[in-house]
């Protein structure tokens, strides 16, 4: 896995959903503040979009995609409304007639077609890489621009087209996982990336970031790990905490905790082989080291990551 892989995967939970809506006329709906990530794809139209707390609205145009990474609520209509039209908005759970979720290609003049959709997200352990999003992800539509992400938000329109497809129950949730790594890609190269762009882009930082989320469980030493980027060890801790933020065993500790999370939420695997998996010795050396960073046993942390939220 690389770091921006690990980084989703580390607080992805549950299955993303989306929809395919229509809606035509004068109108404003409001998506209320999520405990996950928010995303809309305009295929036709243009609206705006108004975040909460402030922030100048965001024209969204055809083609163009908006990612809220920290589920921030938000006004969508088909101008940038006043206070008054946006604290009358309807809720986008309460859609009024004139919106058609699910139909094909927007049947009135002046229509607008999106998709609309969210991931579910914990976020008892973000990696640095996602705290740093903005809340409003804004990639607008531009020729020869992220292609891969133009490609993905064409199956996807075309995977909820209301066409009953086989085996789009299966198509549709791994092109909304492509579709949130391919957001985010296209954000760092658009070079407003913040700080994890500089640290992925540096040869060193990154040499050794890859070598820890290959193989956490490896008995890495500062050494060893400078050996693996090609420094000396003094320059390895000089850059990478100077980058990273925290020194280089540090990262360690904290990750291989990070992705004994996940494997505590996600598999049913014993104590003994996730500490084996993250490079711990003994269950109870783990279990110490676990309790320490997250105030909870391991099987705690799992029996409450198993309960139905």
């Amino acid at each position: 896995m690389d770091v921006v892989s690990d980084a989703i995967a580390a607080v992805r939970i549950g299955q993303p959903s989306s929809n395919r809506v229509s809606v035509s006329g004068s109108w404003c709906t409001r998506f209320a503040p999520y405990e996950g990530a928010g995303f809309h794809v305009v295929l036709e139209g243009n609206c705006w979009l108004l975040p909460d707390g402030g922030g100048p609205p965001v024209s969204l145009g055809p083609g163009d995609a908006v990612l809220l990474p920290h589920g921030t609520g938000h006004v969508i209509a088909d101008s940038p409304a006043d206070a008054a039209a946006v604290a009358r908005a309807v809720p986008f759970e309460l859609r009024p007639d004139g919106t058609l979720p699910g139909r094909g290609a927007a049947a009135a003049s002046g229509a607008v077609e999106m998709l609309c959709g969210k991931y579910r997200l914990d976020r008892s352990r973000v990696h640095p890489l996602m705290l740093e999003l903005p809340k409003v992800v804004h990639l607008p539509n531009r020729v020869g621009a992220h292609p891969e992400l133009r490609a993905a938000i064409t199956l996807l329109g075309g995977e909820l087209s209301g066409e009953q497809r086989p085996g789009s129950c299966m198509a549709v949730p791994s092109l909304l996982d492509l579709l949130l790594v391919y957001m985010i890609r296209s954000w760092m190269a658009e070079g407003s990336g913040g700080a994890w762009s500089a640290v992925l882009g540096d040869p060193v930082a990154a040499a050794a970031l890859r070598a820890l989320h290959s193989d956490p469980a490896a008995p890495w030493t500062n050494d060893r790990l400078a050996a693996e980027a090609g420094v000396s060890r003094p320059t390895l801790a000089r850059r990478f905490t100077a980058l990273v933020g925290r020194p280089p065993m540090a990262y360690l500790t904290w990750w291989r905790l990070t992705y004994a999370a996940t494997l505590l939420r996600d598999t049913p695997d014993p104590l003994a082989a996730i500490a084996r998996r993250v490079g711990y010795g003994t269950p109870y050396a783990f279990s110490h080291a676990f309790s320490r960073e997250f105030g909870t046993t391991p099987g705690r942390y799992r029996d409450a990551a198993a309960k139905p939220s």
